[in-house]
């Protein structure tokens, strides 16, 4: 394997680039550079998601009001912090913990939902922890994106049809887990990958795997 330093290891083939994509094998050790940035990404997430609570809770609800569970298709921003640290920080944990360190930054300037929102945390993240795991931390595409973002939406729809819901119809409830996971799909899945695709391609990542994966990428 050759290193970034340049220095050649047996065993493993260089890369176009000279550098070994961390990627293409499970992370468990964690860095310090990981926690920080789960930390960050989450809490830049978290903050965006008490903006969003803001317009859901306005203009959005006034819309699907006719149809409530309609409103399932606008909650995958709420599911985007466990996908996007995932895919940026690729380790057992890691979408979980960024989800967590969202829902608390989101809760920390006040919401209508208090410290509930903790538990929708620690739920969303643990569907998105178990789509990446479903492909054993090894696969970082579109399907896995995809997957975390779906998954994201059951374990929530169950608290939330207990806690909320419970006077909904049946065939509301199941079309609002069906809204559940298409807004966990295009909003936290194919809208997280692009953006960290995004941030991969200003060098923002360069440290963590997708920033690997674009500079081989475009090696010479």
């Amino acid at each position: 394997m050759t290193t970034e330093s340049g220095t050649r290891t047996a065993g493993a083939p260089p890369t176009r680039a000279g550098r070994f994509v961390l990627a293409s094998r499970p992370l468990l050790g964690w860095r310090t550079v990981d926690i920080l940035t789960v930390a960050f990404l989450g809490v830049a997430i978290g903050i965006a998601m008490w903006g969003w609570g803001i317009l859901y809770n306005g203009p959005l609800t006034a819309l699907g009001f006719t149809f409530r569970p309609a409103m399932g298709l606008f909650v995958g921003m709420w599911f985007m912090a466990g996908v996007v640290g995932g895919l940026v920080v690729r380790r057992p944990g890691a979408a979980l913990a960024c989800e967590v360190v969202a829902a608390l930054a989101s809760m920390l300037p006040g919401t209508e939902w208090g410290a509930t929102v903790l538990i929708a945390g620690v739920l969303q993240g643990l569907g998105a922890e178990l789509g990446f795991a479903i492909f054993r931390y090894r696969s970082w595409g579109v399907v896995a994106a995809v997957t975390a973002g779906a998954l994201s939406a059951p374990l929530e729809w169950l608290y939330e049809i207990y806690a909320y819901f419970p006077d909904w119809s049946t065939q509301w409830q199941l079309v609002y887990l069906v809204m559940m996971v298409i807004s966990g799909v295009v909003i936290a899945g194919l809208g997280g990958l692009a953006l960290v695709r995004a941030l991969a391609r200003t060098g923002a990542l360069d440290a963590f795997p997708p920033g690997q994966e674009r500079r081989e990428a475009h090696a010479v």
